[in-house]
Formats: C-alpha cells, structure tokens, sequence
C-alpha cells in the first residue's frame, strides 16, 4: 500500500491510521484552543488572541497549498510526527508568557495546522471505499471536537490550580506520545511508488478553479472557517465579558459547543452520506450556524443559562460540525491521484478566513463590542451558504 499514490500491496486496516490521524486532529486543536481557553486566568488579551490565531493561519496557509509534495514523499505519519514535533515546540514557547513568545507559538504551530488535514485526506482516502467516504472523513474530523472539548473542560481547571504553564506542557507531553504512536505505525503505511510530478503554482490553482463546484466549495469555507474560529478561540471570553458567565461556566459553554460539533461531524456525515446529498448539508449547516452566531451576538445576555448553553450546543452542531462533510466533498471531487494537492489547496482559502476572521473580530470588538462581530460573521455565513446554493448540485459518489 502507498500513502498518496497507486496501491502496489495490499491496504493495511483502516482503523488504526483513522485513529492517528484522528488523534493528530486533536492534538493539533488543543494546541490552537488552548491560549484562548486560559486567557482570562493568563491575561491575554482579544488583540494578543488574534496575533496568535493571524500566526498560526499564516503560516498554515502556505505550508497547506504547498505540502501535497511533502506527503507524497515522506508519507502522511511521517508528516504527523513532523506535525506534533511542531506542536512541543510551540506549546513551549507559549508557556514562556510574553507576546513575542505567543507570536512565535503560533509561527511554529502552523507548521502543524496547515498540512495535518491534507495529509490525513491522502491516506484515509486510499484506504475506504466511496461509499463509505463521507462517514470515515467526518470521523476523523471529530478530532478536532476532541481536542477542545477536552481543553474546554481540563485547561480552565489546570490553569487555575497550577498556573497557564503546566497547560501548555500537558498538550506537549500528549504531543511527544503521539509522536512515538505515530513512528511505530509508519511502516505499514509507508508508500515505495514514485510520487507524481511535483505542480507548478498555476497547476494548483487550477485544482480549485477547474471544477465550479471545488471552487464554490472554497469559497463558502472562507466565512464557515471563520465562524469556527471565533467560535473556538474568543466564546469563552465573549462568555465571560458579554453573556453574564463565570470563566468555569464560559468553558463548559464551549464544551457543549464542542460536544455539538463532535455529534455534528458524525450526524452530519452520517446524513450525507445516507442521502448522498453532501451540499444541501451543507447548505442547512451553514443557516444554522449563522441563526446561533446572530442571536447569541444580539441578543445572548438576555436568554436564561440553559438557553445560553442549547444554543451553544447548536452553535457547535453547526459551526463546528461541517468540515467532515467538506474533506469528503472534496476527495470525491478531486483527481484522484491529487487529493492531498487538491484539498490543501481548497484549505488555502478555509484558511484565508481563519486568518482574516482574528482581525475583523479584533477590530469590530474595538469599535463596538463582541456580540457585533458575531452578528457580522453570521451574515458572511449567510452569504457562504449562498454561494453553496449557487454551486451546482450533488452528484453521485465516484
């Protein structure tokens, strides 16, 4: 079996490589949640949250359309030991507590972000039938629910007995683990066909603007991502200042958002993949999360504490349900011999709106207030769905 290219064995279990590359997911969220999380116990501020979020995107962007390469040489858990050695290094320099060392984190936690997911969508691509595609994909994607709930419910609880720091380690110390996991496993995946010819820029490009549907696809990401991340990186001190909630109560609100999202990926993949109708899924996700972005950001202070917690969960149902069903989309779309290209080039634009959402929330938080900036994410949303609507319909599996 070969990790990005033609079968010249055969596969090995399919389990074992969803489990790591799910497990890579998580990692890769603790890490990315954890500064926002802690932030009211280690004074971050919004602006410093967004200094972080805008670091990490700008280098994901770049490492993502570029890595399909990378993945076809050195094979996908390869390039997750690589992922989480990025991860250690960064938890370390954020541990070190001062904006230049937060801005250096997010540099080097980049290096993770971008390729984790294509790197993912090639080997897991290779190993499950069409049939199955969209399930298997939105699987892997609860990792990235794992990852936070888990620090939406540990870190708060680690930062106040022990201090912002030992956070920080603990996400390092499951990174070097994972590491060891993902190096034992790597020979049976590793891959002995010659990668395909390494794409120009143009060549890239053209992944996403040849197919309308690829490219609509892109272009609805943008506001879903950024929905997501202010989502994950400033609810809890949208919680906190806005909507009347303790730090511990702001965090288990997040965990019921991402507690949603982890039901969200599964339900949603499970839909998509019954009716094979993966864009009008989408299209429903995508009003959702802009309904609960628009009434928590304009009215949340008023709605009791069970309100304020349902509707996170629908929150996270939505805004943090739909990536599965989106890697699926797109490895059913792709060449199928460039689905690691294909989709880290697709990322590219999911990650322009991580990292145009920092600033825009940063600066709408300035001018007016928190509950703005969500209510101008739900109508980028809105807008996101539509292009959705425009794109063409479903088609069946390949």
């Amino acid at each position: 079996m070969v990790d990005a290219n033609t079968a010249v064995r055969p596969a090995p279990a399919l389990l074992p490589a969803l489990g790591a590359m799910t497990s890579l997911q998580a990692l890769v969220a603790l890490a990315l949640f954890a500064p926002g999380v802690v932030a009211p116990r280690a004074h971050i501020e919004v602006w410093q949250l967004s200094m972080f979020s805008c670091a990490v995107f700008a280098v994901g962007i770049p490492a993502s359309f570029w890595g399909g390469g990378f993945i076809a040489r050195l094979g996908s858990l390869r390039i997750a030991s690589l992922c989480a050695a990025a991860i250690v290094v960064s938890m370390a320099l954020a541990s070190l507590g001062t904006t230049a060392t937060l801005l250096a984190a997010g540099l080097c936690l980049g290096l993770a972000f971008g390729p984790e997911t294509p790197a993912s969508a090639a080997l897991l691509a290779r190993l499950v039938t069409a049939e199955r595609r969209a399930f298997v994909f939105s699987v892997r994607q609860t990792g990235n629910q794992i990852g936070a709930v888990c620090g939406s419910l540990l870190l708060p609880a680690i930062a106040i007995a022990l201090g912002p720091a030992w956070c920080y380690a603990a996400v390092g110390a499951c990174a070097l683990i994972a590491i060891l996991i993902y190096e034992r496993l790597r020979p049976a995946y590793a891959g002995k066909a010659a990668p395909p010819p390494e794409l120009d820029l143009r060549a890239r490009l053209a992944l996403v603007t040849a197919d309308r549907r690829i490219a609509m696809l892109a272009l609805a990401s943008m506001p879903f991502s950024a929905m997501q991340v202010s989502l994950n990186t400033v609810f809890v001190t949208l919680g906190t200042r806005e909507l009347g909630l303790s730090h511990i109560e702001a965090g288990m609100a997040l965990a019921c958002a991402q507690a949603g999202g982890l039901v969200g990926r599964l339900g949603w993949g499970y839909v998509a993949m019954r009716l094979n109708a993966s864009r009008a899924v989408l299209v429903v996700i995508g009003l959702g999360m802009a309904f609960c972005a628009a009434l928590l950001g304009l009215d949340g202070a008023s709605l009791g504490r069970t309100s304020q917690f349902a509707i996170a969960a629908l929150f996270g149902l939505t805004a943090s349900g739909w990536n599965g069903v989106f890697i699926a989309e797109i490895a059913r779309l792709a060449p199928q011999d460039r689905i690691g290209d294909t989709t880290g080039a697709v990322l590219t634009a999911s990650y322009a709106g991580l990292l145009a959402a920092p600033a825009l929330v940063s600066i709408l938080d300035g001018a007016a207030s928190l509950g703005a900036a969500f209510f101008a994410l739900a109508c980028l949303a809105l807008c996101g769905t539509v292009a959705l609507i425009g794109g063409g319909h479903d088609k069946a599996s390949k």
